[in-house]
């Protein structure tokens, strides 16, 4: 069986006894995972191949974007654009429907950011990411000295293009998810193996910070990608797999994966499909609630 079930509403979310399936393999380090709902493909990134790639059940794994600037996780703004975090280069860049790459953070006053790895996108447009220093080490990003002296949370006004500092009290921040109100923001600490849940107020910025969840079970690997489905679930990548908790923080169970598990997105037509990014592979699994649509 491909899941642990912790609390039999687990059965209400994902499909028991579905099988994992490996749908590709032979990758270095896959991450950031998105579902492009227009063309029927999948967009992970293989960070330490410097190069993203696509898969799609027609032409299977093909090249998106190579040299890649060793990019980690992607999203969809609001005219279908893809954001991308560029851990090699250290900025946020988005691009255009022609192809031509938009920059649109590098710097925090003054210094460089240490190494985008996640980002969503807000109903307003504006632009949330983790900012850890993972991509500053060698393979999943390039060995260089830090110039920041913390780990942030950043903004990015959908108007101004300002970038704003959200919250710095992190260890390793990693992956985040809005609620499906956007009244809450969730943040994992990759260093600290914890969830936190953030306050989020009109003008977008975020207050509290209390930790809402510690995934822990067997198996490797840590706090990583974090999404909600369309019913407020929180999925987040933990140790063994892809945990899954109710809008009140309550673990409903595990979907086990048997490599090193770092994000995931819900796919196909139905949005009823996980594809995962673990390790060296892509795997899926169906599950009964549906994602949110972000493409």
């Amino acid at each position: 069986m491909s899941v642990e079930i912790r609390d039999e509403r687990f059965r209400q979310v994902v499909h028991v006894d579905s099988p994992l399936e490996q749908v590709a393999t032979g990758f270095i380090f896959t991450e950031g995972a998105m579902w492009d709902a227009k063309k029927k493909e999948l967009i992970f990134s293989d960070m330490p191949g410097d190069i993203v790639r696509k898969w799609s059940a027609d032409n299977g794994v093909t090249v998106f974007r190579q040299p890649s600037g060793k990019a980690n996780g992607h999203y969809f703004d609001l005219e279908g654009r893809l954001i991308s975090c560029e851990h090699a280069n250290s900025r946020i860049i988005r691009e255009e429907h022609d192809g031509s790459i938009t920059v649109l953070a590098t710097h925090y006053e003054g210094k460089e950011l240490n190494s985008p790895n996640d980002v969503i996108v807000k109903s307003d447009g504006a632009i949330y990411f983790s900012d850890p220093t993972y991509g500053r080490m060698d393979v999943f990003g390039l060995l260089r000295e830090q110039d920041m002296d913390f780990q942030g949370v950043y903004r990015i006004d959908p108007e101004s293009g300002d970038l704003s500092l959200l919250a710095s009290d992190f260890v390793q921040p990693n992956g985040l998810t809005f609620s499906l109100d956007e009244k809450k923001l969730f943040i994992n600490d990759t260093g600290h193996g914890h969830v936190r849940v953030f306050d989020v107020a009109g003008d977008g910025s975020i207050s509290g910070g209390v930790v809402w969840a510690e995934p822990k079970g067997s198996g490797a690997g840590g706090c990583d990608g974090m999404k909600i489905d369309s019913e407020g679930n929180l999925f987040v990548a933990g140790p063994g797999g892809i945990f899954v908790y109710t809008p009140d923080a309550m673990c409903l169970g595990v979907i086990r994966v048997p490599e090193v598990t770092a994000n995931f997105t819900w796919g196909d037509d139905d949005l009823k499909t996980l594809y995962i990014t673990a390790s060296t592979s892509l795997y899926r699994i169906r599950v009964k609630v549906p994602g949110r649509k972000v493409s």
